[in-house]
């Protein structure tokens, strides 16, 4: 059951991909609107959590502020840089709006999910920072799953039905999270370049 109901999100998600540019322009907003909010519930649900278990401060002290703040810029810095690649590209970093072509350059070389990775730095980050066990050992986590899922089940099906043999390449090529020893050198933006309807 729960294939069948990724595979139609899947679809979706590429019907919307793939069309009218108006359409996807007023799903990008809500797009935001759920990943900003899915950010929130972690942190606001993590602090939560300390308190209603009681869970005692997470490296508290200077090293937490340290090693969450290293954490946080890191993660900062290379979301930062891989949202860069995608409006350079003409895309939003929402699956209902991607870049018109597949992104193989910069962090895209080593690893297949850097904007992810990012994301989980600034969410332990902010966990250590805030010396919270909720944040960085219970939720983040629990996050990082439900991203697992969600990538297995709808973005990379989608991406490999827009760019055909030149995803399928480069997914195994690439790992999802773990960097390769060397970039990845594959197929041109050109080569890889999607079709969408911009009217």
């Amino acid at each position: 059951m729960l294939k069948v109901r990724s595979v139609g999100l899947a679809d979706y998600v590429h019907s919307v991909a793939t069309g009218p540019k108006r359409r996807r322009e007023l799903l990008t907003p809500l797009g935001l609107l759920i990943f900003g909010g899915t950010l929130t519930a972690v942190i606001v649900g993590g602090l939560y959590t300390d308190r209603w278990i009681g869970l005692p401060a997470l490296l508290p002290g200077i090293l937490g502020v340290a090693v969450g703040v290293s954490l946080l810029t890191a993660g900062a810095l290379l979301s930062g840089w891989c949202v860069a690649l995608f409006w350079k590209a003409r895309g939003v970093p929402v699956p209902v709006n991607p870049p018109q072509e597949l992104i193989v350059r910069g962090p895209y070389a080593w690893v297949r999910n850097p904007m992810l990775t990012g994301v989980f730095g600034m969410l332990f980050g902010v966990g250590l920072l805030l010396h919270s066990a909720g944040i960085a050992l219970i939720w983040t986590p629990a996050y990082v799953l439900v991203q697992l899922a969600e990538l297995k089940w709808v973005e990379e099906p989608e991406l490999a039905r827009r760019f055909g043999s030149a995803y399928a390449e480069y997914r195994t090529q690439v790992p999802m999270f773990i960097p390769r020893l060397r970039p990845y050198r594959g197929r041109s933006a050109a080569q890889t370049r999607s079709v969408r309807r911009d009217g």
